[in-house]
């Protein structure tokens, strides 16, 4: 069950976090990955780790903000061979609300969170068409649909992400093409680490627990656990799924009372 022998899957942002253990775990399962990455050094750095453990996988740098980035690079991958998976993983966040954030910074989130996953449907859908079909994952986040403290700019991208989810996994039914999404909520991952050893120096522990604690399974999500949905999702077994979001959330939105 869940082989991906024979498939060609995109992921962008997969060199770190939830993006690393999905093209990891994409890869252990047979499919050639291409890695859509920012940070080219580090994904070069994963593809080396996958064909190592007997993996196939490429890097590419890409800036998702930037469309004729993304489709010259579609382009290029497409006509080695077909596409049969894209991943939408790659974004960034942002703390603040509506009357504390910066237009800049808005304006970052949206060129980010929302144009980017835009240029790489934009770019992809076209080659999913011609091969007969794929899948399309988008990674949405528990932020679209629950009010998140301090995360205007952040949930108003994933919430645009949700609906674009819903529009593409509509319109391409007869392409064959499947569209769904993920919602995770806290997920273990370095940005996590990060954010809290720059805003909370000297209570990283406290605080991390504290993080922790706010889903009501009493920890934050492996990136594994991610991959894992990720994996299903985009594999022949799901095959009858689409148009759906997925929460993975601990219990965040149903049990959090």
């Amino acid at each position: 069950m869940f082989d991906l022998t024979g498939k060609v899957a995109l992921v962008t942002g997969g060199a770190s976090g939830i993006g690393l253990a999905i093209s990891k775990t994409f890869a252990k399962q047979g499919a050639h990955v291409h890695i859509l990455e920012l940070n080219i050094d580090l994904a070069n750095q994963v593809v080396e780790e996958i064909i190592k453990d007997g993996g196939s996988a490429e890097a590419h740098a890409m800036d998702i903000s930037k469309q004729s980035n993304v489709i010259s690079i579609i382009d290029a991958i497409a006509t080695k061979h077909p596409i049969n998976i894209l991943v939408n993983n790659a974004g960034i966040a942002h703390i603040g609300k509506a009357d504390t954030t910066p237009e800049e910074d808005f304006d970052r989130l949206l060129n980010v969170n929302v144009k980017g996953v835009y240029n790489c449907l934009f770019a992809t859908i076209p080659h999913l068409k011609s091969n007969g079909g794929g899948v399309i994952l988008n990674m949405v986040s528990i932020a679209a649909t629950v009010g998140i403290p301090d995360r205007f700019a952040y949930s108003t991208t994933k919430g645009a992400v949700y609906s674009m989810t819903l529009s593409v996994a509509k319109d391409y039914l007869a392409d064959g093409i499947r569209c769904n999404s993920i919602s995770p909520a806290r997920v273990h991952t370095p940005f996590v680490d990060g954010f809290i050893s720059k805003n909370y120096p000297g209570k990283e522990a406290e605080m991390f627990e504290k993080l922790s604690k706010t889903q009501p399974i009493g920890r934050m999500a492996k990136p594994e656990e991610i991959g894992a949905l990720a994996l299903y999702l985009c594999s022949d077994e799901a095959g009858f799924v689409t148009g759906c979001d997925y929460l993975i959330d601990g219990g965040f939105e149903k049990l959090n009372n």
